[in-house]
């Protein structure tokens, strides 16, 4: 019976802290992070590679 008791009370540990957790996330709005790391392989390249790289980078026939 003292298994579930410590089970319960940690349980409950876990969810407060993901609340407390939650409401400091919203509260500095560090939720816009996430969309911008899920765009960022979408911007555009700001380099050209240069002559040398291209013609390295084409398969030989």
């Amino acid at each position: 019976m003292n298994v579930i008791v410590l089970q319960v009370f940690v349980s409950l540990m876990l969810v407060a802290g993901s609340v407390l957790l939650y409401a400091f996330s919203v509260r500095h709005r560090d939720y816009e992070h996430s969309d911008r790391l899920a765009l960022f392989p979408l911007e555009e390249d700001t380099a050209r590679p240069t002559p040398a790289e291209s013609s390295e980078s084409k398969p030989q026939q």
